[in-house]
């Protein structure tokens, strides 16, 4: 279980194109499925040699008043913990896992040396604009703010477009170049 009350199907797998040595961990928010997610990480890690795990985290609400499920988003962090622990496990060095997300799901735990995409579309009527914008302010003081890199889409509503995976994929390129074999 991740999140609130609500049962997390186990998570989708998109597998290497060659032999693994990052990992990708992606989380998406409610209304969605890690399978739908899997399809565009299909072309997002094509030729690379990392893989992608999706996974749902759920929330109360999206309005700055709604109730926040604290002992939900301990145990979803506790989830995403333990799915880095299991890549470092398999054989993925910690400094090969990025984490990602999709909508609430972005909101990750960070620390100060990692990287950040922060991609929103200016015509979200879900998750306004202004939240993406404030977001992106309060990382640049959790983390380095020369490793934070926001990108907005015109017209973009609560959704991904294909501008924003190609910028996904050239981030994760640039974060995990691929290692020649030994």
């Amino acid at each position: 279980m991740c999140g609130n009350n609500m049962s997390a199907p186990l998570p989708a797998i998109v597998p290497a194109a060659r032999k693994a040595t990052a990992a990708v961990i992606f989380l998406h928010g409610l209304g969605d499925t890690g399978h739908g997610w899997a399809e565009a990480f299909e072309v997002v890690l094509v030729d690379s040699d990392a893989y992608s795990t999706i996974y749902r985290f759920d929330i109360y609400g999206l309005s700055p008043e709604a109730i926040e499920d604290e002992a939900g988003i301990k145990r979803a962090s506790e989830n995403v913990k333990a799915m880095i622990d299991q890549e470092v496990k398999n054989g993925i060095p910690s400094h090969r896992i990025l984490l990602g997300g999709f909508s609430q799901a972005a909101a990750n735990s960070a620390n100060k040396d990692m990287h950040l995409l922060q991609c929103h579309g200016d015509s979200d009527p879900l998750v306004p604009f202004m939240f993406g914008t404030q977001t992106v302010e309060k990382m640049k003081i959790l983390i380095n703010p020369a490793n934070v890199t926001f990108k907005s889409y015109h017209g973009l509503p609560h959704s991904a477009c294909p501008e924003e995976m190609i910028d996904v994929k050239r981030f994760i390129e640039k974060q995990l170049p691929a290692i020649s074999d030994q």
